[in-house]
């Protein structure tokens, strides 16, 4: 009992774009999130100290949770961008396609 989609998709010429894009995102934060293991496992009492009334773990745990956020605000802008590009783009090509004046 589908209903069929609720909006109409069209091909999405900015996914490969987004693809590289999230990538280098998932490795930028592989890599902070890698030292953050990497400092715990070798340095476990620099994780211990204090930072105030915490500890470098909670500050760094808190942060690693304040850069996810930050990484996908940024993806999520840089995405829409692309995609309005792109429109813009496809929609110039339509005119021109049809014979119109820009």
């Amino acid at each position: 009992m589908s209903h069929g989609p609720a909006t109409e998709w069209k091909k999405d010429n900015s996914a490969s774009f987004k693809s590289r894009l999230g990538i280098i995102m998932f490795i930028v934060y592989a890599i902070i999130y890698a030292s953050f293991i990497f400092i715990n496992v070798f340095n476990p009492s620099l994780v211990a100290a204090d930072i105030g009334t915490l500890n470098v773990a909670i500050v760094y745990g808190f942060g690693l949770i304040i850069i996810a956020i930050i990484l996908a605000l940024i993806y999520n802008h840089l995405c829409t961008r692309a995609e309005e590009k792109m429109n813009i783009e496809d929609s110039l090509e339509e005119e021109e396609a049809k014979g119109g004046d820009i």
